[in-house]
């Protein structure tokens, strides 16, 4: 059976930066599940469909052709045969991946596709509900958090580094929003998983989370 790494956590607590280079320290590889939903959320933006309306989004999403291609190790996010993964990073479809995922149907079929693509090969998977849901008997469980300043932060580097105008007030206001509806939606809420070991990243650089996941990661193999 293949080895399943998983790292839950809310928006800009760096899980997919950090998770990419665990994953290629480890030699495995690194499936962004986020990057899932905010491709169904594109699909439904670009055909004229309310991420707010349950009933529509969930009679078209079976429809979105969601695919996930690896190249020289790095995810691809695909639409069809579209390469999607640069378009479903916009604040746009980050707010219409949000109200998406709270419906059953969605998650169901990703929930479904996670796992197909996971039971291919050692991965390390991230998201909202990977160890409470998606794979709840995962050989490593990680939750990542940070302040909603060191958050926010991050997320505004990240946006106006690829040319986005935000202001901070605005990306701080939707890591809040996003943060109560992940949490409080009624199917796969975010939370930690029980057996889950916590890492509060607020004030460490990429080098000692590095150090602290390899050090999670060799000590849980030994047991």
């Amino acid at each position: 059976m293949p080895m399943n790494i998983a790292i839950d956590g809310p928006v800009g607590a760096g899980k997919s930066s950090i998770a990419d280079q665990v994953a290629q320290r480890l030699h495995i590889l690194h499936l962004d599940t986020g990057a899932m939903y905010r491709t169904v959320a594109l699909y439904m933006l670009r055909n004229g469909i309310d991420p707010q309306d349950e009933q529509t989004v969930s009679a078209h999403c079976g429809e979105a052709d969601v695919r996930v291609a690896y190249r020289d190790g790095a995810q691809r996010t695909m639409l069809g045969g579209e390469d999607v993964s640069d378009l479903i990073r916009t604040g746009e479809v980050s707010a219409a991946a949000s109200a998406i995922s709270k419906w059953s149907a969605v998650r169901r079929r990703m929930v479904a596709a996670q796992r197909e693509i996971a039971a291919t090969a050692d991965m390390l998977i991230d998201g909202r509900d990977i160890g409470t849901v998606v794979f709840p008997d995962a050989e490593l469980k990680l939750f990542m958090t940070a302040d909603t300043a060191v958050r926010a932060c991050r997320r505004y580097k990240e946006l106006t580094g690829k040319g986005m105008s935000v202001t901070m007030e605005e990306v701080e206001r939707n890591i809040r929003e996003r943060d109560k509806a992940d949490m409080s939606r009624a199917v796969s809420p975010l939370r930690q998983a029980d057996d889950a070991i916590v890492l509060d990243n607020s004030h460490m650089s990429v080098d000692e989370q590095m150090a602290w996941f390899m050090n999670e990661f060799q000590l849980k193999m030994k047991n």
